[in-house]
């Protein structure tokens, strides 16, 4: 089989759409406000979680480095 069939069939394929990620980031925002309290007051590793949950809600599909880019744009911003 055509390896891109064999992907979509097994739904592996990485969501790199701005609009489905930023919803992701916005609810693991939302549910998680300890540990972007955590963040601000200097603890990093709250980032690392952020993004771990935001991986977990889209069950390992969505690009990793999009979601610590978003993530940290609205801690930071």
């Amino acid at each position: 089989k055509d390896p891109e069939i064999i992907v979509k069939e097994k739904g592996l394929i990485q969501i790199t759409d701005d609009g489905a990620i930023e919803k992701i980031v916005e609810q693991v925002l939302a549910e998680n406000v300890q540990s972007v309290e955590d963040y601000k007051n200097g603890k990093s590793n709250a980032l690392k979680y952020l993004v771990g949950q935001a991986m977990r809600l889209s069950r390992g599909k969505a690009n990793p480095q999009m979601i610590n880019e978003m993530i940290l744009a609205r801690l930071e911003g």
